[in-house]
């Protein structure tokens, strides 16, 4: 598979400087265009590693959820814990050490979990409009936890019309075996001065059915329902005021693998909830130093209840964790002269946490009611400011960039066990920086080299964890540091009318991780007990390729791979879910409203295992083997109504993404239909 990759990547860079004269006139390939920078810029001037996934690309592929949109993506891998999750690596990191934004406002809380989470799919797939992802960099630009990058997504906004215009649609989505059952609807409005867009969606999940001999996992089925809407509003002055507002609720939610392997009667998240409201005011500037400005001001509430019993316990538990997160953020962008632009700004983010957990009795129902996950109360205050530079000098461009960041995290701690510390405050801060030499070596190409710092303070999930996690229970820690990251990177990317490619060459240093250690000889209810340390260091180095080839005016073709080596020098071991080889390659045919492709999605064996690896009861003994999927796609549209199909997973291979706690999904068949009015 690996040396097929390369030929097929290097076939068409070999043809293209020879078949320049019988290019096609128009440009079939499109421009990217993208936030990498906090200005949008095409991708042929980005020092970074990117990845960008559009509603029509979503749709098309019948992606299920936000988290496995990203499937297939160069430099990205998803893992499964559950069905209702979906943790994408970036460079081999998960969890709270990527950047989650929607429309540019931080996801990522106070109590957003180490390793993988589910965090992610409280997106509803069908409000994104696009998703960006960052690789190796991020820090700078969005703040702290974008070590391995930066996901932003964005959602489907209100557009302005020069006449007053009504549109909407209407979808219904059947996946085979009962595995899915979903229906969207959406209204949207657009004058010269004023738009909306309202969308709701409500989803039905059945249990995952997995490929060959794996059959129906179950309970893993769950419902979700949804509603977005944005309205802008344009004044006298050109500004623009943006009001929004979503929210997300999953019920009964299984976490399979504690069912399957731990001996839990249940264990469900039961609600997840997730819900965002944000203005935000555009104000057009009249000045080198003030082009334009933003300003920002959101509240999220996020609710996790996890509900769980194991067989033969005389108490079912139930644990609540509420989040409320206010958000202020100002930024200005100022072109100083026509080769030099810079965005300057200030972030501010308060998080309140409630924190409870209730011993119920399965025999007489009577409630207990006890320390909860985090201590109650807890906060955390996030404040930030930083200034991000471009300069154009003929064909080389710099960009540079400084971001200081500080913590106020408050928590007092007096349950029993906890060594009743009382009230604890930690300050942790960071200064950070990136800086990039690109290169135009035509209008087409260019090469570049980049350096990024990155961060991620410790948060309350950090300090102040108490209970059972995945298959460990862990105990508070208040005294970790920031985890630091140092990212190198060289690459070339080609943007051509017929013809696109990059590759990325990448070395990451790791330092102060804060990790799980085991306290020897303890154990709480049959679990060891954990506690996290900035005990470790690691390095994680890797390539990404990836091209795009129109070989027609109705062919094209499309492939990427990706190879990341992760290694722990403090434990001189390999580093915790490092994603094997992983990548993919897709023909597509298109002429006028009809489309068809087939995709190859391939993963080698990961038997590079660190010894958490080998603990964890996700990970087969030996490693999780290597797989190979093919997927079939076609969709057609004919006046008002577009129809796709897929056919996922032709052979019905029974394959796991490596860590997931569930098997993939085995051969189905998914149809949606669009009515547009």
């Amino acid at each position: 598979m690996m040396k097929y990759l390369f030929i097929l990547l290097l076939v068409p860079v070999l043809g293209y400087s020879q078949q320049q004269d019988n290019v096609v006139d128009s440009i079939l390939l499109k421009e990217v265009i993208v936030t990498a920078t906090r200005q949008k810029a095409n991708t042929i001037n980005l020092p970074f590693s990117i990845n960008r996934i559009a509603a029509n690309e979503i749709q098309a592929a019948a992606y299920r959820t936000a988290p496995e949109s990203l499937t297939g993506a160069t430099g990205v891998f998803v893992q499964k814990t559950n069905h209702g999750g979906g943790s994408p690596f970036v460079r081999a990191l998960t969890g709270n050490q990527n950047l989650l934004l929607l429309d540019g406002i931080r996801i990522n809380n106070s109590t957003y979990r180490y390793g993988p989470n589910q965090y992610f799919n409280t997106i509803d797939v069908f409000s994104i409009a696009s998703i960006e992802v960052v690789r190796g960099t991020g820090s700078v630009q969005y703040g702290s936890d974008a070590m391995g990058g930066v996901i932003q997504v964005f959602s489907k906004p209100a557009k302005f019309q020069s006449a007053n215009t009504w549109s909407g649609l209407g979808m219904v989505k059947m996946v085979t075996g009962d595995m899915e059952y979903s229906g969207r609807a959406e209204l949207d409005y657009g004058s010269k001065n004023f738009a909306f867009h309202i969308g709701g969606s409500k989803r039905n999940f059945g249990d995952l059915i997995g490929g060959d001999t794996t059959g129906v996992q179950s309970p893993s089925g769950y419902k979700e329902q949804a509603y977005d809407f944005q309205a802008k509003w344009k004044l006298k002055n050109e500004s623009v005021i943006t009001v929004a507002s979503q929210q997300v609720v999953q019920k009964e939610v299984p976490l399979y693998h504690r069912v399957k392997l731990e001996n839990f009667a249940y264990y469900n998240f039961a609600p997840q909830v997730r819900a965002l409201h944000y203005a935000k005011w555009d104000l057009p500037g009249k000045s080198a130093l003030f082009s334009s400005a933003s300003f920002t001001a959101s509240y999220q509430q996020t609710k996790e209840v996890r509900k769980y019993l194991k067989k033969g316990n005389a108490n079912q538990f139930e644990e609540t964790d509420k989040v409320k997160t206010v958000g202020l953020t100002a930024e200005i962008h100022s072109t100083i002269n026509h080769n030099w632009s810079a965005n300057t700004g200030v972030e501010w983010y308060h998080d309140l946490v409630n924190s409870n957990k209730q011993q119920i009795s399965v025999s007489n129902g009577s409630v207990l009611m006890q320390r909860g996950l985090y201590p109650d109360q807890a906060s955390s205050a996030n404040f930030s400011v930083f200034s991000l530079h471009q300069i154009n000098l003929g064909q080389f461009q710099i960009n540079a960039g400084l971001r200081y960041n500080s913590f106020a995290i408050h928590i007092q701690d007096t349950a029993a066990g906890v060594n009743q510390l009382g009230a604890v405050t930690v300050k942790p801060a960071s200064l950070v920086t990136n800086l990039s030499l690109l290169y135009h070596i035509s209008s087409e190409q260019s090469i570049y080299t980049a350096f990024s710092t990155g961060y991620r303070a410790p948060n309350i999930d950090d300090m102040g964890t108490l209970g059972l996690v995945d298959f460990r229970y862990e105990v508070p820690a208040y005294g970790l540091k920031p985890e630091k990251s140092y990212n190198t990177e060289l690459g070339y990317r080609i943007q051509a009318k017929r013809f696109q490619s990059s590759i990325a060459l990448f070395y990451m240093q790791l330092k102060d991780l804060v990790t799980r250690v085991q306290v020897p000889g303890q154990q709480i209810g049959g679990y060891n007990v954990y506690i996290k340390e900035n005990s470790q260091e690691s390095f994680i180095r890797g390539i990404e390729l990836e091209m795009a080839y129109q070989l027609s005016k109705t062919w094209s073709i499309k492939a990427g791979y990706s190879q990341a080596y992760g290694q722990n020098t403090s434990r001189n071991e390999p580093m915790r879910r490092v994603p094997p080889i992983n990548g993919q390659v897709q023909l597509k045919y298109q002429y006028k409203t009809f489309t068809a492709s087939i995709e190859n999605l391939f993963a080698s064996k990961q038997s590079r295992l660190a010894q958490g690896d080998k603990d964890d009861n996700r990970i087969p003994v030996g490693g999780t083997p290597g797989w190979n999927l093919v997927n079939l796609y076609a969709g057609y549209g004919f006046g008002k109504v577009q129809i796709h199909t897929a056919l996922i997973n032709l052979f019905n291979v029974d394959y796991r993404m490596h860590g997931s706690g569930i098997n993939g999904a085995g051969r189905n068949l998914a149809l949606s239909v669009l009515y547009h009015f």
